[in-house]
Order: C-alpha cells, then structure tokens, then sequence
C-alpha cells in the first residue's frame, strides 16, 4: 500500500513541495546547531534570515525553470511557471525587507549604499538587488515596455545568474554565517547545483536536441490566419507524446542559441515521427511561419503538459471547451480518439469570433461520423442565416450542453485568460468538481 501511494500523482506532488520548502528553509535549520553571534539583535537577526530565505529561493528558480521532466509530470509547466514568477514576487519582498530593516534599526548602514566608498560586500548587495529589481520590472511589465521576448529572455537568465552570483559574494564577504563550516557547504552545494542546472540548460539539452532533428514537411494553411507546421523526424523515430501536449520549437538555428517558443502538439499522438503544430499568426515569430520553406531544419524539446486525456482513461467521456486557436492540443486529443477507435462521447464546445474564423472548420466535420462527437459552435459575430449559438461561453450555455451527471467528464479548457476564467467560474456554479477541471494557457511567455 505504502508503495502505490508513493507513485501516485498526488503524493509525488506533494513531494516535490516538500523537498522545494526543505531547500528553502535548510539554510536556517543549519543554524540551530550553532550558537548566534553575540551582540547582535533580534531585527538583525530576522534581517538575515529573511535574506537567506530569499537568495535560496532565487537560486531554486534555476530548478523550476529547467524543465526537468519528472517535476513537470506533477504539474505540467504553466502551473510551475506560475509558481516560478510567484515565488520570484515574494523572494524580491523578502529580499527587499532584508536590507530596509537594518537601515531602519542600524541608521549607519545606509552608508553602504555610498557604491564608490562602500566595502565589496555591499557593492554586490547593491549590485544583486538592482539587478533583482530589473528583473521583476522587466518581466512584469515587459508587454507594455515593448520589450521582445527573445531579447528579453537573454537578458532574463543573465540577470538571474548576478542576483544569485552577486548575493552569494555578499554574504561570503559578511561572513557572519558562512564562516561556519556547515553554511558554507550548504550555499556551495546550492551554488554547485544551480551552475549545474545552468550547464544542463544551456548546453546539454541542446546538445541532445541536435542528436534528434526534424525537417520542416510543409507549411498548411488554416482558417483564422493559422498556419499547421508540420515536422518529419530526420534520422530517429520522433517524438512520443501524449495528446495535448506541446513542445518548445527552434527552427532553423541551432539550439544553443536559445531562441525556442512552445506550441501544441495538433496531430495524432499515434504517428510520433510526423509532428503537427498549428499556429497563429501573432507576433515576430509567428507572423513568418507561413514563409518556412520545407526542408528547414527544426529541434523540439518536450513533450511537456499534463493537459492530456491519456491520464483520464478511466473517465466516461469528456468536454472541451476551446476559444480560438485554443483549438490546438483540443484537436490532437480529437484525431488521436479516431485513430485509437474510442467508443467514449466527446462534447466540442468552441467559441470563435466569425464562421469564417473558425479553425479546423472542416477537419471537425470530418471527425463527426468516426467518432462519439458533439460540437457546439459559438460565434460573437454570426452570420445572418446562423442557428446556433452566439455571444460568449457563459453559465447558460454550459448548464444547456454538459452531463446531468457532471462528475462523470472530464473537462479541459485551453483559451484566452478572460474566457477561461469565466468558464471556470461557471463550471464550479454549476457544481462540476474543480478536480475534474483541467486548465491550459496557449501563451507561456
């Protein structure tokens, strides 16, 4: 019994954020088995113990944003992204408070913001909080300042590497704690891993993902302005992945440049070496899709997501509820079922702006007479002559389309923020449980 509770889901999770709270805190347990310095307060005592709780959190940032397969599987990336720029909210708080603390206690402290006078551990104090404070506003606010993605995620992972490097040499040179000798094992194995981690991002995973390259097949169009890219594995067998998952593309450089964006998966999981992503014409990146010749070399790291059917299959049927090109990792799960030949009902509820926007339009229909398919289309902006449904994905619609019996379905919602939200709102109304809810973002950055 112990065994099987230890490989299910929801104890792995649980975990994982054990083992995150124990590498957080474990900088201050050291402490209990050293007697505190003399002459030195509560407030700074607190001061310190708060930047240490932050500095570890910042340097466990390396961890979440790894992408290591067997944490992701616990919860898929867009919940640890979320969680990553959570916890970077509130290391940059308890960062902060660390230093406000002693200026307010220790009024000659201020002096050490003087950069040109102050000793070298004060500079790269002040050196790692301006640059923790770059990040936050750069990554907060980084739509409204126009700043483009690839750009700013370099300058992202050179920041993180001086918040962490530069915070670390402060405290070296402090040295009130990590002159003890099992502190400075204890920041030296954080610091080890996080360099390792580095290491593993940034050159071997690349280097791996040019063992495994595609070959761009061909380039379709799609209603909606979107274009399906599809990918044919060149000298290995593809990718395995479960339907609704998605992969970080780089296309027609090398992967060790770092210049990758995720997609869903559109096609069937059944056929792993030719690769469907559909995408929409959005950005810089997206906007050229349509112009990639065939034959051009592309890498994929993934598959990654938990936003799949294939951990439901004791489920009695299932409802997806997309918005635009929301529609992707929906699709896959959809030719996936046909091809495996599942008997159970699927419900499409999919809300577009025009009929002339709707994407896969046509694939859907195909899709009806092969499988137990429903599809509800909900159009903003209806033509004259249309019959079915209008305006948004709301409490009324849904209570009209989904099982009596809500807790038999799983549901799975992929759209823009503002309509997932509504649905979910909608969808715990409407009394469906919240653990038979599955959410996924189609913009991660």
């Amino acid at each position: 019994m112990q065994r099987l509770l230890m490989k299910s889901p929801v104890a792995i999770a649980i975990l994982w954020i054990g083992v995150y709270l124990a590498i957080t805190l474990l900088p201050l347990l050291v402490l209990l088995f050293y007697a505190p310095p003399e002459g030195r307060g509560f407030w700074t005592e607190l001061s310190v113990a708060l930047g240490f709780i932050g500095l570890a959190m910042m340097a466990l940032q390396f961890a979440l944003t790894a992408r290591i397969n067997r944490v992701e599987a616990s919860y898929g990336v867009d919940i640890i992204l979320q969680f990553h720029r959570y916890t970077s909210i509130v290391a940059f708080g308890l960062i902060l408070i660390h230093p406000i603390i002693l200026f307010v206690t220790e009024p000659e402290t201020l002096q050490l913001l003087n950069i040109l006078e102050a000793p070298w551990r004060a500079r790269f104090a002040v050196a790692s909080t301006t640059a923790l404070i770059i990040l936050v506003v750069t990554s907060i606010w980084r739509q409204p300042l126009k700043i483009p993605y690839e750009p700013w995620r370099i300058l992202h992972g050179i920041l993180a590497i001086v918040i962490v490097a530069f915070g670390l040499a402060h405290a070296l040179g402090v040295s009130y704690y990590l002159s003890l000798f099992g502190k400075s094992v204890l920041w030296g194995a954080i610091a080890l891993c996080a360099l390792l981690l580095l290491i593993y991002v940034r050159i071997i995973k690349p280097w791996f993902m040019t063992k495994k390259p595609y070959l761009v097949e061909e380039v379709i169009p799609q209603r909606g302005d979107v274009w399906t890219l599809a990918l044919r594995s060149h000298g290995h067998d593809g990718m395995p992945f479960e339907p609704g998952q998605f992969a970080w593309i780089t296309l027609n450089i090398s992967p060790f440049r770092m210049r990758e964006h995720p997609f869903s998966m559109s096609s069937s999981a059944v056929n792993p070496e030719r690769l469907e992503f559909s995408i929409k014409a959005l950005g810089d990146f997206t906007n050229h899709i349509k112009d990639v010749k065939p034959g051009t070399r592309a890498y994929l790291d993934g598959p990654y997501g938990v936003f799949t059917t294939d951990r439901y299959w004791d489920s009695a049927g299932f409802v997806l509820i997309a918005g635009g090109i929301g529609i992707t990792p929906m699709m896959s799960m959809l030719v996936t079922a046909v091809e495996r030949q599942d008997d159970r009902p699927f419900l499409l509820i999919y809300a577009s702006k025009t009929w002339s926007d709707v994407t896969f339009r046509e694939e859907l229909e195909e899709l009806r007479p092969r499988l137990d398919l429903t599809i509800v289309h909900v159009l903003r902006e209806p033509p004259e002559d249309w019959q079915g449904e209008t305006g948004y994905v709301d409490r009324e619609l849904l209570e009209k389309y989904i099982p009596l019996h809500r807790g038999s379905r799983q549901y799975f919602i992929c759209a823009a923020p503002v309509m997932m939200d509504a649905v979910e709102a909608a969808l715990f109304d409407l009394e469906v449980p919240v653990t038979n809810v599955h959410m996924e973002h189609f913009n991660l950055v």
